[in-house]
Parts: structure tokens; C-alpha cells; sequence
């Protein structure tokens, strides 16, 4: 299964209540924070909330486990 690695690039000052709390409800309150989830649905309609304040990677565990190998 694959995971997103979602990191907060832009401060959440000045933003609407809902998008600071999106950002708590990922894992993330300070800029440069990273937080890795599952790719979920419910995760995907998070980030898409907040995109313009976060970075998404998508990162496929199955590679990872290959590559350690």
C-alpha cells in the first residue's frame, strides 16, 4: 500500500479556522513538519483543503521494502 508523506511548507497565520485544523487533524502545526499517512480517501480530502500550505511525496512501500534488500 502506498503512503504520502505530507509536509507543511506555508504558515497556517491568517488562514480559516477549518484550514488550521485540517492541518492538525494531519499531523502538522509548524512549518518544515512532516508527517507520514496512508493513502487514503479521507486523507486525500484533507490535503485537498490545504494544498496551497503543504507538500505531498507519494511513496510506494514496496519499493522501499525491494530497495532494503
Amino acid at each position: 500500500m502506498a503512503s504520502l508523506s505530507v509536509t507543511q511548507v506555508r504558515s497556517a497565520i491568517g488562514t480559516k479556522p477549518k484550514h488550521r485544523g485540517t492541518l492538525r487533524a494531519l499531523g502538522l502545526g509548524r512549518i518544515g513538519r512532516t508527517n507520514v499517512l496512508p493513502d487514503r480517501p479521507e486523507i486525500r480530502g484533507m490535503i485537498a483543503r490545504v494544498p496551497h500550505l503543504v507538500d505531498v511525496r507519494v511513496s510506494n512501500e514496496e519499493d522501499e521494502e525491494v530497495a532494503s534488500k
